[in-house]
């Protein structure tokens, strides 16, 4: 007797697991000697973040749950009612369709997150929960409004998916590999040989940026590239040097346009 899961059932469910996975070898790591890697000091997520991270637990796994039923919706209504899985594409194939969804992906994120931000209404009672985190860490990067998670993330991820073309097979790999992403870029850490640094402009340094006053009207991009922010003018550029005390910190090159975005 065989027990087959499908394709759909793991592309929905595996990048959860992959999700947890991943967060949970930066809890891991959070308790080895890492200070020398840290983009703010330990002690600064209890003074700066104003929810708890049992608060942060919760509010991401509801959100998976709506992640869970818009897949599950997906993968029905454009499933073939006679089971027969879909042959994958050639390798070549495979990679495009890759590029594609991150480009779909990563342009309706930067526009929709944009907007979170210059709509004062959807800030307010919207995006404002995710920027609750001035100290982002791994398991916190989905931790968002129910309503901004199906909006920037789950239809953002729909989207990606049915443009690209992609098989079920295939978005298993590349939510995965989005999943993997968007929790590096919030794991708050800056640590030597981390490859998607090397391949990635948009990373935790980055996104800090964003996550700081002063980078609030800036870096919108995520998860994959920074163009548009440097095509609409948002990309605040930084240096990572070291902090006093030990650490690191990203700084804002332009440190007038810093000043003004925070008294704005």
């Amino acid at each position: 007797m065989t027990f087959a899961v499908s394709d759909e059932l793991l592309g929905t469910f595996v990048p959860i697991a992959v999700y947890w996975l991943y967060s949970g070898l930066y809890i891991l790591m959070d308790r080895m000697e890492i200070d020398d890697y840290r983009l703010h000091p330990k002690g600064e997520e209890e003074v700066k973040n104003v929810v708890s991270k049992w608060t942060v637990v919760k509010g991401v796994l509801v959100q998976q749950g709506f992640q869970i039923a818009v897949s599950l919706l997906l993968f029905t209504i454009i499933g073939d009612d006679s089971g027969t899985v879909r042959k994958q594409p050639p390798a070549l194939v495979i990679a495009l369709q890759f590029i594609i969804a991150m480009f779909v992906m990563d342009t309706w994120q930067y526009f929709m997150h944009r907007y979170m931000h210059i709509n004062k209404f959807l800030y307010k009672h919207i995006h404002s929960k995710h920027h609750t985190l001035v100290v982002p860490y791994a398991f916190g990067a989905l931790y968002n409004h129910p309503l901004e998670g199906l909006i920037l993330d789950t239809i953002g991820g729909a989207l990606s998916f049915l443009v690209a073309g992609m098989t079920p097979r295939t978005s298993i790999f590349f939510f995965s590999f989005a999943t993997i992403k968007t929790v590096d870029d919030h794991c708050g850490l800056w640590l030597p040989g981390n490859i998607l640094h090397m391949l990635f402009s948009n990373n935790s340094a980055y996104h800090d940026i964003h996550h700081q006053l002063y980078g609030n009207k800036y870096n919108f991009s995520q998860p994959f590239f920074v163009m548009w922010d440097k095509i609409l003018g948002t990309y605040m550029p930084y240096t990572l040097e070291e902090r006093k005390g030990g650490g690191l910190e990203a700084r804002p090159v332009n440190l007038g346009l810093a000043a003004q975005s925070k008294s704005d």
